[in-house]
């Protein structure tokens, strides 16, 4: 081990958040960073790369503006180099096309030197305060060995398939995530079912909604009340991203977080509104045309299974969620717009005594994003969602993350990080001087960011 290179952090996974803190670690002349990824190359969800698709956060959340406004690495600096500054100046508009986010993060890719793709992570081991990653180049099969003092775990999330679904082989039954590789094939079908209510599901019934004039029978069916839109538009309530929220969030128990996700949906999983506008304004345009469409659209209804018909159709099984009745449909195809969740890294089993959990198993995620119990060694990326709230798959955020999880490596403040930002308070206040002064005090929050984070 003596003549290998010791690693500050070393980061498994390479999606926008690692990409992000690769990115805002490479000027940090004290901290030596590497990053692996299994894929042959960066690309986001290139399955759901529609045309016109946009990126739900403005060009300011790219991978470093946050953190670092005079990065190199900025979405700016960007079409500057590649001459769109004036075209996107003259075009006035925050909002960017997910396929020019995904040239974007390509982009800095190709910049940065601390960045290994075909390069698996197949073992990860801890001894004599390091950490030993054993790593497969995929091209290759040769396996070398890294060291490092810190860990960042940055794998992502999965698509998520129901397990009723999932145990079965459904050849016609597709996730939205795999929609474009298979278009050609979905388009073939009588009739075609969308499940979900969320953007992907909005965008590929948007996509879809075109070859019902020419005989395709496309149904949407989602188990929510309605059709809901992103609020992504109210600044009052994207004060919810904001450090203190995820101070107060982070406060309170799990079944308390567990039930304040469950009614902030809106808040991260809806749809954009120009885009349920842009979807009914179509629909309305073709009934002028048509008096019966081919469409169906359907709210309060729960997928509980589905089975293969020996026509090769599907039948499928609901309860409406309101009526609590059964109720039976059968398409040819299904496109699973069920969104995507965390699945741990088998290899986390190597440090698995290392790891601090809650009675359910899941990651107990201290408020500086580690997950081992000194605070100090293991961090996570979009793995904190029950601990952190909405802001964790933010893009938005990540560089606020990765500015913390910098700052704590380096034991330094390489990067500022801002105490306060919300105009809200979201915590109980109290009198804290007995003679009546008017000082006041969080009781279950500190501003203290740069605090919180060293002492966590």
């Amino acid at each position: 081990m003596s003549t290998e290179k010791i690693y500050s952090v070393i980061g498994i996974g390479i999606g926008p958040f690692n990409l992000g803190l690769a990115a805002l670690m490479e000027p940090v002349d004290e901290l030596s960073s590497l990053f692996f990824d299994q894929s042959a190359s960066f690309d986001w969800h290139p399955g759901l790369m529609l045309n016109n698709a946009n990126l739900q956060v403005p060009f300011l959340g790219d991978l470093v503006t946050m953190a670092d406004p005079t990065s190199k690495y900025t979405f700016l600096n960007f079409i500057k180099e590649t001459g769109r500054l004036y075209k996107f100046y003259i075009r006035e508009n925050f909002f960017i096309f997910r396929r020019e986010y995904n040239e974007y993060c390509k982009w800095v890719v190709s910049k940065l030197n601390n960045l290994k793709f075909s390069h698996k992570v197949v073992s990860l081991d801890y001894a004599d305060g390091l950490y030993k990653v054993i790593v497969m180049n995929t091209e290759t099969c040769i396996t070398s060995t890294y060291y490092a003092k810190k860990i960042v775990l940055g794998t992502g999330t999965s698509p998520y398939v129901p397990d009723f679904i999932e145990k079965q082989e459904l050849p016609n039954v597709i996730h939205a995530s795999k929609y474009l590789y298979a278009k050609s094939r979905i388009q073939n079908n009588n009739s075609v079912t969308i499940i979900g209510s969320g953007q992907s599901a909005a965008e590929v019934f948007k996509d879809l909604l075109p070859e019902t004039e020419n005989g395709l029978k496309l149904k949407w069916f989602t188990r929510s009340s309605h059709f809901f839109p992103l609020d992504n538009k109210s600044k009052l309530t994207l004060e919810l991203t904001s450090p203190e929220y995820v101070d107060h969030f982070h406060s309170l128990t799990y079944e308390k977080r567990k039930q304040l996700l469950a009614r902030q949906h809106g808040l991260y999983k809806g749809i954009d509104q120009e885009l349920i506008n842009e979807i009914f304004d179509s629909l309305y345009e073709m009934s002028l045309e048509n008096k019966s469409l081919n469409v169906e659209l359907r709210s309060n209804l729960r997928l509980t299974a589905v089975n293969e018909d020996s026509d090769g159709s599907y039948q499928m099984d609901f309860i409406h969620t309101e009526l609590e009745k059964p109720y039976q449909d059968e398409s040819d195809c299904i496109i699973l717009a069920t969104g995507y969740t965390y699945k741990e890294p088998e290899i986390i089993k190597g440090i698995e005594n290392k790891i601090n959990r809650l009675e359910n198993g899941l990651f107990n995620v201290n408020r500086n994003y580690t997950i081992d119990k000194d605070g100090n060694e293991i961090f996570v990326q979009n793995a904190e969602l029950h601990t952190h709230g909405l802001s964790t798959p933010d893009l938005g955020m990540g560089p606020y993350r990765n500015s913390c999880i910098i700052n704590q490596i380096a034991d330094r403040e390489v990067y500022k990080v801002e105490k306060r930002i919300a105009f809200q308070e979201f915590g109980v206040m109290k009198s804290t001087d007995s003679s009546g002064t008017k000082a006041m005090e969080l009781i279950n929050e500190s501003l203290d960011i740069e605090a919180l984070i060293k002492t966590n």
